[in-house]
C-alpha cells in the first residue's frame, strides 16, 4: 500500500530507544529505521536472542524476565536512554504506554515521549475519570457507577442497583486485563476479588467501576491523530467485536454494516473526546454499538492500538510515522476531507493457546514457523522467528496477521488463504480456530457483536479430523525419511558406490517375504489417560507400501496403499491412488501433520517416555485415580501461583475453586474434578509451576465411603 508522507518535515531526531518487546517493537524499528533513525532496543532474559533485539541498531539488557523487573522498570529504561544518548522514547502498546509517570519522567530527562501527554494519560487512563469528561461533552455512558469510594460494601452496594448483568472493570485497566461479568448477586464479592488481585497484578492499581453489561453489542472504535497545532482529525472505524475473555482477536475496518450518518457521529465525538483533554498524537476511542442503532462510550487508549494495521491498510497512512513526525512537533499531513478510505482490511492475532480448553494461554518452544509470503494483500506482524520460545511472563501473541482487498468478501477468501499457509509446530496455537471463524455464515455476512464465540458455540466446535489419513501421512513421512538417511549414509560411508550392490538397496527386500516396519503413535491430550494409540504396520511392495491401522479411533478401512515423496517437510503423497500434498515436521518426540487446512500432533510412541501410572480397575471411578486411590490434579500451564485456596485435610465438593494460576497476564482458577479430601498441597502463593505439574492430590469421597463400608 502506498503511503501518506508529512510535507515540508522538520528534521527529525536520529536516535529512538523503544519501550518495548514483540511484535511492536520489531514494528516500530522497521519503520524509523525506514525514516534513518537510529533504534535502541531493550531486553530481559527471557528476550536475550530475541527478534526485535536484533533488528535494533543497540540493545540493552534490562533485567529478570518478569515485567515489574525488566519492561516495567520505568528507572532503569530512562538510565538506558541516557547511557545510550537518544532524543525520544517509544513505548509502544502496554507496559509503559500509559504511564503518565513514567512520561512525565521522559519529559523532566528532556526525552521526547512519543504519545500524549502526561496530563491526557491521567485524564483518560482513569476509566472513571474519563466518563466524567465525557459526560461533561455529552458523549453517551453506559449507566453504571464510577465514583471514588472503593471498599466492598459501597461497591457492592452499586452493583445491586446497577443491576445484572455487569462488568466490572479495573478503573486503571486495559487490554481485557482487569475485567469480569458477573451474572448474578452473589457471584458479586469472589469477582470483585479476583478481578481487583488481576488489576494489581497488571497496573499496580485495584479501584473498580461497575457497568450495565450490555449484551448484542458490537465493539466499535475510533483511530483519532491530533497535532499540536489544534488539528484533530479521526480515520474511520474498526469492528472489534470478536474476543475471547474480553481480548480481540479478529478486528477489521471499516466496520461493516454501519450507516453512514452513524459513522460521522462516531467519528465527531471520538475528536471532541480528544479536543476536551487537548490531546496529541495517535489515541483511540471505544464504542459500544447496539441493536437499537445507539453508541456508548466505553474508554480512550492514549497509544498506538495492536489493531493499528487495519487502518493503516485502508488509508494508506504509516501511523507509527505520523506518531514521530507530530512528536517532534510537525502538523498532521492531511485534513478530514483528505481522508480517502480504500478497500477493507481484516487482521487476526496468533497466539500461543489452546483453544480446545478454553483458550489456555501456551508457552514452549516454536520448533517450526512457515508463513504466507508477504505482499499488498498480505501482511504479517511478529517478533518471533522459528526457534524461538514464547515466554509465560508475556502476552502469548506469536504474530498478526493482517490482509486487504477490495471488498470485504474478498479480504475474508484472501485471510483463509493466508491461514491455510500460516504454519506452527512445536506449540499449540489458534490458528485452527481462526480458519473455522472465518468459515462461520453470521461473520460472512456481518452479523457481529461481543457474544460472538458464545453464540456461534456450536459451529466453532473442533472439527472432525480424518485421523487416518494423519497416521497415514505421519507414517509416510518417517518410513521415507529412514530411507533417505540410509542411502545417505551408504553413500557417505562405502568405498564401492556400486548402485547394483544388494548393500546399496533401501527397497526392505527380503527372501521369501516382504519387509515390514511398525511405528506407534498416540495423541496429545494433555490428559495421558485420554490419549489415543495406534500401531501402524507398513508392508514394502514394489508399487508402494501397504499400510495397516490398529486403534481406537481408525475412522475408515484400516488397510491401505500408499506411496510418495519426501522434500524436506513438503510430501506428496498417493493413498490408494488419491493424491494429496502435507507438511511433515518430524522430530525427536512429535510428528506434527498439516494437511487440508488441519494439524495433527502426535507423540512418536516408540520413543515417547510413559507417565502412564496404572489404574484403579473401576468405572465409577474417575479414570485420573491412581492405585494409591488419590486424584492427581496438574497445571494446565507453565505460571506462578497466585493464590492457594485450599489446605491438608480440608473437604471440598466437585468444582471448589483450589488454587488460582496466572500466566501471561491471565489467571485461571484449577477447581477441583470431584468431592473429596485434600491430602497434599505442593505448591504455595508466588511459586513458579511447570506446565503439567502436579499441584494437588485429592482422595475422591467415594474412595472414603468405600473405605468406610468395607
Amino acid at each position: 500500500m502506498s503511503h501518506q508522507v508529512f510535507i515540508n518535515q522538520s528534521t527529525l531526531f536520529s536516535k529512538l530507544l523503544i519501550a518495548n518487546r514483540g511484535e511492536i517493537a520489531c514494528r516500530i524499528i522497521t519503520t524509523a529505521q525506514r525514516l534513518g533513525i537510529k533504534c535502541v532496543a531493550i531486553y530481559s532474559a527471557a528476550d536475550t536472542n530475541a527478534r526485535h533485539v536484533k533488528m535494533a541498531d543497540e540493545a540493552f539488557y534490562l533485567g529478570p524476565a518478569p515485567a515489574p523487573e525488566s519492561y516495567l522498570n520505568s528507572q532503569r529504561i530512562l538510565t538506558i536512554a541516557q547511557q545510550a544518548n537518544v532524543q525520544a522514547i517509544h513505548p509502544g502498546y502496554g507496559f509503559l504506554s500509559e504511564n503518565a509517570p513514567f512520561a512525565l519522567a521522559c519529559a523532566q530527562q528532556g526525552l521526547i515521549f512519543i504519545g500524549p501527554s502526561a496530563d491526557a494519560i491521567t485524564t483518560m487512563g482513569s476509566k472513571s475519570a474519563a466518563k466524567t469528561m465525557m459526560a461533561t461533552a455529552d458523549v453517551p455512558l453506559i449507566p453504571g457507577y464510577h465514583g471514588h469510594a472503593q471498599d466492598e460494601q459501597t461497591l457492592k452496594h452499586h452493583s445491586q442497583q446497577v443491576g445484572y448483568p455487569q462488568l466490572l472493570k479495573a478503573v486503571y485497566g486495559g487490554g481485557g486485563k482487569g475485567m469480569r461479568v458477573v451474572y448474578h448477586a452473589d457471584e458479586f464479592c469472589q469477582a470483585l476479588a479476583a478481578t481487583k488481585r488481576e488489576a494489581m497484578a497488571s497496573f499496580g492499581n485495584d479501584d473498580m467501576l461497575i457497568e450495565r453489561y450490555l449484551t448484542k453489542t458490537r465493539h466499535v472504535e475510533i483511530q483519532i491523530f491530533s497535532d499540536n497545532h489544534g488539528n484533530c482529525i479521526y480515520l474511520s472505524q474498526r469492528d472489534c467485536s470478536i474476543q475471547r475473555r474480553h481480548q480481540k482477536i479478529l478486528e477489521e475496518a471499516p466496520a461493516p454494516v454501519l450507516p453512514p450518518a452513524t459513522q460521522i457521529a462516531m467519528g465527531e465525538a471520538a475528536v471532541a473526546a480528544a479536543n476536551t483533554i487537548n490531546y496529541q498524537g495517535a489515541g483511540t476511542v471505544e464504542f459500544l454499538y447496539d441493536e437499537q442503532g445507539q453508541f456508548y462510550f466505553m474508554e480512550m487508549n492514549t497509544r498506538l492500538k495492536v489493531e493499528h494495521p487495519v487502518t493503516e491498510m485502508i488509508t494508506g497512512l504509516d501511523l507509527v510515522e505520523s506518531q514521530l513526525h507530530i512528536a517532534n512537533g510537525a502538523p498532521l499531513p492531511l485534513t478530514q476531507t483528505q481522508v480517502k478510505i480504500n478497500g477493507h482490511a481484516i487482521e487476526v492475532r496468533i497466539y500461543a493457546e489452546d483453544p480446545d480448553n478454553d483458550f489456555m494461554p501456551a508457552s514452549g518452544n516454536i520448533a517450526y514457523l512457515s508463513q504466507p509470503p508477504a505482499s499488498r494483500h498480505v501482511r504479517i506482524d511478529t517478533g518471533v522467528v522459528q526457534g524461538d520460545e514464547i515466554s509465560p511472563y508475556y502476552d502469548p501473541m506469536i504474530a498478526k496477521l493482517i490482509v486487504w482487498d477490495h471488498t470485504r468478501d474478498l479480504a475474508i477468501l484472501r485471510l483463509q488463504s493466508a491461514l491455510s499457509d500460516y504454519k506452527i509446530a512445536g506449540i499449540k496455537t489458534n490458528i485452527g480456530f481462526l480458519t473455522q471463524l472465518l468459515q462461520v455464515p453470521a461473520l460472512q455476512r456481518a452479523s457481529l457483536n461481543t457474544d460472538f464465540l458464545l453464540t456461534h458455540a456450536a459451529v466453532l466446535a473442533p472439527p472432525h479430523v480424518n485421523i487416518d489419513y494423519a497416521l497415514l501421512l505421519a507414517a509416510l513421512a518417517l518410513q521415507l525419511q529412514s530411507e533417505q538417511t540410509r542411502q545417505l549414509n551408504v553413500a557417505n560411508n562405502s568405498d564401492n558406490h556400486d548402485p547394483h550392490s544388494p548393500w546399496s538397496q533401501t527397497t526392505g527386500w527380503r527372501l521369501n517375504q516382504p519387509a515390514t516396519n511398525t511405528v506407534k503413535f498416540a495423541t496429545t491430550n494433555n490428559d495421558h489417560h485420554d490419549r489415543q494409540h495406534y500401531t501402524l504396520t507398513l508392508t514394502t511392495l514394489i508399487q508402494g507400501y501397504q499400510v495397516q491401522i490398529n486403534g481406537q479411533q481408525a475412522s475408515l478401512s484400516t488397510d491401505y496403499l500408499i506411496r510418495g515423496e519426501l522434500n524436506g517437510d513438503e510430501l506428496t503423497a498417493f493413498i490408494d491412488e488419491h493424491r494429496v500434498k502435507a507438511t511433515v515436521v518430524i522430530s525427536p518426540l512429535h510428528i506434527t501433520v498439516f494437511y487440508a487446512g488441519n494439524s495433527t500432533d502426535l507423540f512418536r510412541q516408540s520413543i515417547m517416555q510413559s507417565t502412564v501410572q496404572s489404574g484403579v480397575q473401576n468405572q465409577a471411578l474417575p479414570s485420573n485415580i491412581d492405585n494409591e486411590f488419590e486424584t492427581k490434579i496438574t497445571a494446565p500451564m507453565k505460571g506462578v501461583s497466585v493464590s492457594v485456596l485450599c489446605q491438608v485435610d480440608l473437604i471440598v465438593d466437585t468444582g471448589e475453586p483450589l488454587v488460582v494460576m496466572e500466566a501471561m497476564k491471565m489467571e485461571c482458577n484449577i477447581n477441583a474434578p470431584v468431592a473429596g479430601t485434600i491430602t497434599t498441597v505442593f505448591y504455595q502463593a508466588g511459586d513458579m509451576v511447570e506446565d503439567g505439574a502436579e499441584l494437588i492430590q485429592l482422595t475422591p469421597a467415594l474412595i472414603l465411603d468405600n473405605k468406610e463400608q468395607a
